[in-house]
């Protein structure tokens, strides 16, 4: 159970990172923000490079499967607190399936 917390917290910042980045990238090309945007984009999205790096996986393949459950639901709290968009019952659905794929990715036991 203590590796539970450390790899939540190392993919709950990644996925801020990443989702800020974007963002970032989508108001500039979609909302017609100011191309300044692009720096706060660029910096959050090498320091969502970095926290991956810190996933606790053996490989990068597996670190990368298992923060995609994480990255899904983070989205829909962007979605939520961001964006004033209600996820509906699917979106929830769909990301706690997502989770439980997550939770068996990491944490799932290996043969030696």
């Amino acid at each position: 159970m203590t590796a539970v917390l450390p790899a939540f917290a190392v993919y709950a910042a990644a996925a801020l990172a990443e989702i800020a980045g974007c963002f970032a990238v989508w108001a500039w090309l979609r909302a017609g923000a100011s191309p300044l945007w692009l720096l706060p984009a660029a910096v959050s999205l090498a320091a969502f490079a970095w926290l991956l790096t810190l996933a606790p996986s053996d490989f990068a393949g597996r670190a990368y499967a298992a923060y995609g459950g994480v990255y899904i639901a983070a989205s829909l709290i962007w979605l939520r607190a961001v964006e004033g968009q209600r996820p509906d019952f699917w979106d929830l659905a769909g990301a706690a399936l997502c989770l439980i794929g997550t939770g068996i990715i990491l944490f799932g036991p290996r043969a030696a």
